[in-house]
């Protein structure tokens, strides 16, 4: 049974064509989200990203410079959340003084809306913070559910203190 996405929003001061680069360039990436990255931003082209041990892996499905980038979604390893099983939409919109990112994360499993509501959120606040600042500073944790990588033996995120 299909879900309703995640949807997610958050307001940076830059124009879009430097906000875009934020998901396709990987040292830019792994500044707001993630500890490593191999990104191909091109149609069918790879996105690999590890985030807080959570291997996501996908694909770019689409990419409109600089407006929109549409990429399939999942964990390497995961039954739940298999790499490419869902989808996240990214639009970027020129505003006065910057941009509005607004992102939906769609087919998502029902188990897996909460964890994925509350990542987003959280990510969405360091790219506002390293687009402003230059870099978000180590990244805390999300304060929720494991991911669907997320064996029995791993350990939680962590949350900070």
């Amino acid at each position: 049974m299909p879900t309703d996405p995640v949807a997610a929003s958050v307001f940076v001061q830059a124009p879009p064509e430097r906000v875009f680069e934020y998901f396709t360039r990987p040292e830019a990436i792994v500044r707001w989200m993630g500890d490593y990255a191999l990104l191909e931003p091109k149609p069918d082209g790879r996105f690999t990203l590890d985030v807080q041990g959570a291997p996501v892996r996908g694909r770019y499905l689409e990419l409109e410079p600089p407006h929109r980038l549409l990429i399939s979604w999942g964990y390497a390893g995961s039954e739940r959340l298999p790499p490419g099983a869902s989808t996240v939409e990214v639009r970027l919109i020129a505003q006065p003084g910057g941009t509005l990112v607004e992102l939906e994360h769609r087919d998502l499993p029902e188990e897996e809306i909460e964890g994925h509501a509350s990542g987003w959120t959280h990510y969405l606040a360091r790219l506002q913070v390293t687009v402003a600042k230059g870099d978000a500073g180590p990244d805390p944790g999300m304060p929720s559910a494991r991911p669907a990588s997320a064996s029995k033996n791993s350990k939680p995120a962590q949350t900070p203190p």
